[in-house]
């Protein structure tokens, strides 16, 4: 008995010591995650930024609302009105999906004539993430497509509401058959954009406001990272890194595989890791997900910023540009700020930029500016495109500039043509 007992007693502490050495070798101290990591699972450095899911990176760039007789509004990101839209329709479900031609639609009709609302991806976004923010059911064809425009509007006598998907292929539209949103429900969104800023539909499809615009502009005080912080969060091991100053006054650290070149007058780095993954598959929605993932445990997030993504057939280039109320912040070659920049192949970072910059939100000194609108606008416009250039796209947005201790960002309209170019007009 004694012996059973002693028996017993062993096989116990030997159970005991092998959990005990699963929980070392594979958990974290504390119960924290495994640390065995594939190579795309990046592992947490020192806190810096916040973290963010992917979802709040994903949301329309404007948001359209559509009056009939040729009426229209925009509310853009942050306004209520917006947010109050935007999240309505993240609660609804679309689904049966019916794959048809642009040109057998009648688009430039359907805004004009139709109550709606149309929500702008300006760049496009994969059906997989929408997915991640939107209730849309599961179809092969509609699976494997970019969308970068939703319209939801209804007919006269149709008792209906239609919901179309459009490719940013810009050849094919997709409607949603069974759109648990009903007549009623389109008219109440609608109706929130009866006694706001008029908009005109111009002849290369953009809106601009007949009237000026009312906005803020801004004295942000800043904080900075430190290369050291970055150095840290980037290497594996930061003391084996050698240091090496260009002619142009940049510093690059490289550990002979990865490169760290700090911008210190632009308070800029850019960071590559050339490995070359293994062959195969592009997956956009995979490598934004990884993106996300890096940026979270590399730095992390500064303010509110808006996921932009182009896929090429080897990489899937990504952009994060920053937000300040309800406008993105410019990022030009003159003054780099706002954005960060990414290129994944095969959900591995090859490349990383980002200002070292960031704003100290909560403190800053506003006051009330307006945009000019109407035929002032539009003279302005004229006026930098000329005759040769097709504009495709109005919007507004901050244009940053350094003050002491901090940013001043001033409103101005961006002026997008069609072969990508900008410029600004104020």
């Amino acid at each position: 008995m004694k012996e059973r007992i002693k028996s017993l007693v062993l096989a116990s502490l030997v159970v005991a010591s092998l959990v005990q050495s699963y929980f070392l070798i594979y958990r974290l101290p504390g119960g924290g995650d495994s640390i065995v990591t594939s190579e795309t699972n990046y592992v947490k450095t020192e806190n810096m930024g916040q973290e963010r899911n992917i979802e709040d990176l994903i949301f329309p760039d404007q948001m359209v609302i559509h009056l009939g007789e040729d009426k229209h509004t925009v509310f853009y990101p942050g306004n209520t009105f917006y947010q109050l839209i935007y999240s309505r329709l993240q609660g609804r479900t679309f689904d049966d999906f019916q794959r048809r031609s642009v040109q057998s639609i009648h688009w430039d009709q359907i805004r004009k004539e139709n109550p709606g609302f149309e929500l702008s991806f300006k760049e496009g976004i994969p059906v997989a993430l929408l997915q991640r923010v939107m209730r849309l059911g599961t179809d092969s064809l509609f699976q494997g497509e970019t969308i970068n425009r939703i319209s939801i509007y209804t007919a006269k006598n149709e008792t209906k509401a239609h919901a179309l998907f459009f490719s940013a292929k810009g050849d094919v539209v997709y409607e949603a058959t069974q759109a648990d949103l009903t007549v009623q429900d389109v008219q109440q969104h609608v109706d929130f954009g009866s006694s706001w800023t008029p908009y005109t539909l111009m002849d290369g499809g953009y809106y601009i406001p007949a009237e000026a615009l009312e906005t803020i502009e801004a004295d942000v005080p800043t904080g900075q990272f430190t290369v050291e912080q970055m150095q840290r969060s980037l290497f594996f091991d930061p003391s084996m890194t050698r240091n090496i100053r260009e002619k142009d006054g940049s510093e690059i650290y490289t550990d002979s595989k990865r490169s760290l070149q700090v911008k210190q007058e632009q308070r800029w780095i850019s960071y590559t890791d050339p490995a070359a993954p293994p062959a195969g598959q592009i997956d956009a929605a995979k490598d934004a997900l990884s993106a996300v993932d890096f940026v979270n445990q590399h730095g992390g997030w500064k303010g509110r910023s808006r996921m932009m993504l182009d896929t090429t057939d080897t990489k899937t280039k990504l952009q994060f540009q920053q937000y300040y109320s309800s406008f993105p912040i410019m990022d030009s070659m003159q003054f780099r700020f706002g954005t960060i920049s990414m290129e994944m192949q095969q959900e591995t970072v090859s490349s990383y930029e980002r200002s070292l910059e960031y704003l100290n939100e909560g403190a800053e000194t506003k006051k009330s500016v307006t945009l000019p609108g109407g035929d002032k606008l539009k003279a302005l416009i004229q006026k930098v495109a000329g005759t040769n250039r097709k504009v495709v796209d109005v919007y507004p947005a901050y244009r940053p500039s350094s003050i002491e201790d901090g940013l001043k960002l001033i409103p101005v309209w961006v002026i997008r043509f069609g072969n990508g170019e900008e410029t600004t007009v104020s």
